[in-house]
């Protein structure tokens, strides 16, 4: 566990950023950082799902993001949006209310939200007439599975000591004159010595630690955009694994990140070469028994569609508040950094994978050890 630093409440909550069911597929209104279509650099993006499908496999990353093959989610990975939804909604309410039955309460609203947004969901738990288990039971396993991971989630923070900043933000930057890099941050927390911890609820279990660096792609990402766009690298990565109720903090550092924008910028030219050429290749690992696309590749037996022409449309996938969960190739680390302080507020109080896919502040006062 990490070294904790009470920081005084702030003078008032900042708003909810959710308005919109978490599954929307686009920026969400009122979001800063998301540019308007006009102002939006017309040269390439990349977020960290669709980075990282490149660097697990080019055809997948075609498959998803040139030919946009449809996917149906697993129960898993809706779980997961589930989740995510319901710890986003609990901060907009009260500190002392933010409580494990409060939160337990918000799931079944939440799954209502979901359904609405996409009906389809709605049939990963269809059933044969007669069949056992039914429909009604395989959707009450679902949602404990969910209550399950919410314990998991208070056993490592207590979110009546804290006051996030961000919740759901989409943030973006140019780098390299050209690229527009994006993602969704779950959480970002800011302390009143303008220090930046950038928080990841991850419903898989901490994998080996030979994945760490894999699993903290994603949030060297974000660390980039904060950087650039702030002008202050974040002063803690934090990976919140709910299934096991273990935490991985890691404090990343200029030079990293300079390097780490480097590798993004060699990564979209790799990209650009790949879809000027029309030329991805499969890169056969132990991931592909996880790919839902294997009809279509070639380590299978199968043949890709034909390669969309220039007017079937934008060939580069919107980012979407779900891409935060994890995507095939992203793993999870497991182990902890050097210790940071805690971001914890309170009104009125002194305080503040494996590889596989798995499913998907305030003010104070004191400075950051």
């Amino acid at each position: 566990m990490t070294a904790q630093t009470a920081f005084p409440a702030p003078p008032t909550a900042p708003p909810s950023a959710a308005s919109e069911p978490p599954v929307a597929a686009s920026g969400r209104a009122g979001d800063a950082s998301a540019a308007a279509p006009a102002d939006r650099p017309t040269g390439p993006s990349l977020s960290p799902s669709r980075a990282a499908d490149f660097k697990t496999c080019p055809l997948l990353f075609r498959f998803r993001t040139v030919d946009r093959l449809p996917e149906q989610p697993s129960a898993d990975q809706v779980r997961g949006t589930l989740v995510h939804a319901v710890l986003e909604r609990l901060f907009d309410l009260p500190a002392t209310e933010r409580t494990p039955a409060a939160a337990a309460a918000l799931i079944a609203p939440e799954w209502q939200r979901l359904l609405a947004a996409e009906p389809a969901l709605a049939d990963l738990f269809s059933t044969p007439a007669g069949a056992l288990p039914d429909e009604a039971a395989l959707l009450a396993d679902f949602l404990a599975g969910a209550g399950d991971l919410l314990a998991g989630y208070f056993a490592v923070e207590d979110p009546r000591r804290l006051e996030p900043s961000e919740r759901e933000q989409l943030i973006s930057t140019v780098v390299d004159d050209e690229l527009l890099i994006r993602g969704y941050i779950d959480r970002l927390d800011v302390s009143p010595a303008g220090d930046l911890r950038v928080v990841d609820y991850k419903t898989g279990g901490a994998p080996r630690e030979a994945f760490e660096g894999r699993a903290l792609f994603q949030l060297k990402f974000y660390a980039l955009v904060l950087w650039r766009t702030r002008g202050v690298v974040p002063r803690v990565l934090r990976l919140l694994y709910l299934k096991d109720a273990e935490v991985c903090d890691y404090q990343p550092e200029a030079e990293e990140l300079e390097r780490f924008e480097r590798t993004l910028v060699a990564l979209s030219r790799a990209i650009e070469r790949a879809k000027s050429d029309r030329d991805f290749r499969p890169k056969p690992s132990r991931l592909c028994g996880w790919c839902r696309h294997q009809q279509f590749c070639p380590e299978f037996g199968g043949t890709p569609p034909p390669y969309p022409e220039p007017d079937a449309g934008p060939s580069e996938a919107a980012v979407s508040p779900s891409e935060t969960e994890p995507q095939v190739g992203i793993a999870s680390p497991a182990g902890t950094a050097p210790p940071a302080a805690e971001w914890l507020t309170a009104a009125g109080s002194a305080g503040t994978g494996a590889p596989a896919p798995d499913g998907a502040a305030g003010s104070g006062a004191g400075p950051i050890p």
